[in-house]
């Protein structure tokens, strides 16, 4: 495959990332990076994306995608656009003007897990970690596929250890997907009987519940953590941010919640089931 002019629709570093690497490893050029002047769609303590890029980067900050990113995109008549963690919808006049067409990287496996918060299917019982690249549509995720990959949860089942298995299937999927769409590859369409939606977590769902079974827990908590620590926990009148949870060796008789042990940076609490070792955030 030829190299590619590409231009990446990005609101959050390991998005970027994820299309500079493609861009590097397969000898393509970014010719553009559009982000937006602020989004707190990832968590408010991460970086502005712009801080992170190389120095040499092109990059246009608006939240004007017609009237201003547009036009500028047009100007450079790119091959491909790309958009990773990109928080908005992107509109016509943007997707007709590459040569081959725009795709999105989807952390789920489409049809299932639509919308803002994919990590939901996790955080909802599903064990298992998807990602999709699809072409690009009027509406959210609904785009036919080009590429999809599952595997199992990870070993070290914690928001980083789903991030980068995250990152390790939707590097599979550019590779598989770019390709696909540079020779004309329509893709497969989704089945809208299929679909699912991943809303927000409310306000509620933030909070871990020690009467639930150890392995529940963690699976929230890691779902609640990809991006930036959100799982918190109400304890001796107190909120918590919880940044990882771990298996606790021993087993124990007493009620949930109750502190088996305190640590420097947390504490192991009894759940459902079995111990738990729950990290907190320090201040």
């Amino acid at each position: 495959m030829d190299s590619l002019r590409i231009v990446t629709l990005n609101a959050f570093p390991a998005g970027y990332r994820l299309v500079h690497d493609f861009a590097e490893r397969n000898g393509h050029e970014i010719a553009l990076v559009v982000t937006l002047p602020h989004s707190d769609r990832y968590g408010a303590s991460i970086r502005p994306l712009v801080l992170d890029l190389p120095s040499q980067s092109n990059v246009l900050i608006t939240s004007k995608l017609r009237t201003v990113a547009a036009p500028a995109i047009a100007a450079l008549q790119p091959d491909v656009i790309i958009s990773a963690a990109f928080p908005r919808l992107i509109p016509p006049e943007i997707l007709e003007v590459p040569k081959y067409g725009a795709i999105n990287c989807h952390p789920s496996p489409l049809p299932a897990g639509r919308g803002p918060t994919p990590q939901r299917l996790i955080y909802e019982g599903d064990d298992r970690v998807g990602a999709t690249v699809h072409r690009t549509a009027a509406e959210f995720d609904s785009g036919a596929i080009l590429a999809r990959r599952i595997a199992p949860l990870p070993e070290d089942l914690n928001g980083t250890g789903i991030m980068q298995t995250w990152r390790i299937l939707l590097t599979e999927c550019l590779d598989e997907a770019v390709p696909r769409l540079v020779a004309g590859d329509p893709g497969l369409p989704q089945d809208p009987a299929a679909a699912t939606e991943a809303p927000f977590f409310t306000d509620a769902e933030h909070f871990l519940d020690l009467t639930e079974p150890a392995h529940v827990i963690r699976r929230k908590a890691a779902a609640l953590n990809v991006t930036s620590p959100a799982a918190r926990l109400h304890l001796n009148g107190t909120t918590h941010t919880i940044i990882r949870t771990d298996p606790a060796p021993g087993t124990s008789s007493a009620p949930p919640g109750t502190v088996l042990a305190e640590h420097p940076n947390g504490w192991t609490l009894q759940t459902a089931d079995h111990p738990l070792r729950l990290t907190q955030a320090l201040p």
